[in-house]
């Protein structure tokens, strides 16, 4: 990563790195590291893990402090709402962090920069690089500053797709659909899953999510979309 690069990146998180080898170690996906094994560069994938953990603490500690009367059912759900998948991407696409991650030729060809997992994966390795750099306290102050205002809003309720597309194929007579399990991505700790739904042998939509139930409403999504157009 270029000098100039480092400092545009910092620049849009708002804070300085005292080690910036940690910053261009978040912003390395595996398969630039594989690519470049002669350089012995580390991927991200030990940084995201790191950084998952800051980020459900750190809101977990703005909503127990700002929200003393809720319980603990809805205090989990409003945390699981802002700590998805999607919304990590959209906070990562609005400081553009994908321009600056390091793929593989093949991975930028493919959309690699914009694809959602890949998004929110380096949002949570950026977590964990500026916490080995400067600690806890600006890891907080970061995630406060995105959240905030998102935190004090009233909980959305969700859109269950999977049902609404049930009941939309429950309209067409003799019509079969069934969700398929295309891939599995990522390590162990990290696994990013790969759905499509298939109605009457055709794909009609297709999701990724950090759960299977997450990318089956993701394609579900789609589907219903498709279906309603």
């Amino acid at each position: 990563m270029k000098y100039e690069h480092l400092e545009e990146l910092q620049g849009k998180i708002g804070y300085k790195f005292s080690d910036s080898t940690l910053l261009i170690q978040a912003m390395t996906h595996s398969s630039y590291a594989n690519d470049n094994m002669k350089n012995k560069l580390c991927s991200n994938e030990r940084f995201e893990f790191l950084g998952d953990s800051l980020l459900g603490m750190v809101v977990a500690l703005i909503i127990f402090s700002d929200r003393p009367s809720l319980k603990e059912g809805s205090m989990s759900k409003l945390r699981a709402d802002f700590v998805c998948e999607k919304n990590l991407a959209e906070l990562a696409s609005s400081l553009d962090v994908g321009s600056y991650i390091m793929l593989s030729r093949g991975e930028d060809n493919s959309g690699g920069r914009k694809r959602p997992s890949m998004l929110a994966d380096a949002f949570e390795a950026i977590l964990a690089a500026m916490y080995l750099d400067g600690g806890f306290d600006p890891v907080f102050d970061f995630i406060s500053s995105l959240y905030k205002l998102h935190i004090e809003k009233p909980v959305q309720k969700t859109t269950d797709y999977k049902t609404v597309l049930q009941e939309l194929i429950q309209l067409r007579p003799d019509t079969n659909y069934l969700y398929n399990l295309r891939a599995e991505t990522g390590p162990d700790h990290n696994k990013t899953f790969h759905v499509e739904v298939i109605v009457d042998d055709e794909v009609l939509g297709e999701g990724s999510g950090k759960t299977k139930k997450g990318a089956e409403q993701e394609a579900a999504r789609i589907a219903v979309e498709k279906l309603k157009s």
